[in-house]
C-alpha cells in the first residue's frame, strides 16, 4: 500500500472533523498523537473500539496525548454515530475530533486503507490503523489490524508508555515490558555512561557468549 510508513513525518493534510476543520500539523502541535482509522461508521466492532477509546481518554490525558479518529462517513454520520458510541460506554464521552474521508485522502497518504476490504463499489476500506506519532510529527509505530479483529487499547498504552520513556532515558524496553518493569540499556551507551546515567545501579546478564550487552536498570 502506498503512503507513510515507520519514521516518516506525517503530511500536513487538511480535513473536516466532528470539532470543525483539522489541518494535522496544527492539531498534533507539541503532543504525541494516537491517530486510528474505521473501515466504516454504524458498524459493530467499530463501535466498541470507539468506546474504549472514550473510556481511556483520561489515560491518554495523562501522558500529554491527544486522540484523533478518522472513518470514510460523512462529519454528520459520525456526530450520529457518536451518540450511539456514548450509549454503548454509558459514562464516557467522545471528546476527541473524528475526521471524515469520503475520498479516502487522508487514510490512502497515511497507509491506511485495506486493500482487501471493500466497499460496494470496489473502494478499499480503511482498516483498523494506528498510528503514534510523536511531537515531531513523526510516526513512531504503527498497528494494522483487520476489519475483523478489534484493538486491544491495553496494549496502546503500554506501547506509548515505552516510547515515551526510550525518548526521555535512551533506553529500550524489552517483550513484556510493563510500566515500572526494568528496562534495557542501549549498547550504544558504555559502561562508564550507564553508570552516570543511571547512579542507582545495573546489571548486566550472565550469557554464554561472555559478552554484557543485555544490561538491565530502572529508570530513574
Amino acid at each position: 500500500m502506498p503512503g507513510v510508513s515507520l519514521g516518516d513525518v506525517i503530511p500536513n493534510l487538511e480535513a473536516d472533523s466532528t470539532h470543525g476543520r483539522i489541518r494535522l500539523h496544527d492539531y498534533i502541535d507539541d503532543s504525541w498523537t494516537i491517530m486510528f482509522s474505521h473501515p466504516a461508521d454504524f458498524t459493530p466492532v467499530c463501535t466498541t473500539e470507539l468506546g474504549n477509546i472514550a473510556r481511556y481518554a483520561p489515560e491518554f490525558e495523562k501522558r500529554r496525548a491527544k486522540l484523533l479518529g478518522v472513518s470514510n462517513n460523512s462529519v454528520e454520520d459520525h456526530k450520529k454515530w457518536i451518540k450511539d458510541i456514548e450509549a454503548f460506554t454509558g459514562d464516557a464521552r467522545v471528546n476527541f475530533p473524528v475526521i471524515a474521508d469520503p475520498d479516502r485522502k487522508l487514510t490512502s497518504q497515511l497507509n491506511m486503507l485495506d486493500p482487501d476490504d471493500k466497499d460496494s463499489s470496489g473502494r478499499p476500506l480503511p482498516s483498523r490503523a494506528l498510528h503514534i506519532i510523536g511531537p515531531d510529527k513523526r510516526i513512531k509505530l504503527s498497528f494494522l489490524y483487520p476489519s475483523s479483529t478489534g484493538r486491544n487499547f491495553d496494549e496502546v498504552i503500554r506501547a506509548l508508555d515505552s516510547l515515551q520513556l526510550a525518548a526521555k532515558y535512551n533506553v529500550a524496553t524489552p517483550a513484556n515490558w510493563k510500566k515500572g518493569d526494568p528496562v534495557v540499556i542501549n549498547p550504544s551507551i558504555s559502561n562508564e555512561e550507564a553508570k552516570e546515567k543511571f547512579p542507582q545501579g545495573f546489571k548486566c546478564v550472565k550469557l554464554p557468549s561472555g559478552k554484557d550487552y543485555l544490561r538491565m536498570a530502572q529508570v530513574p
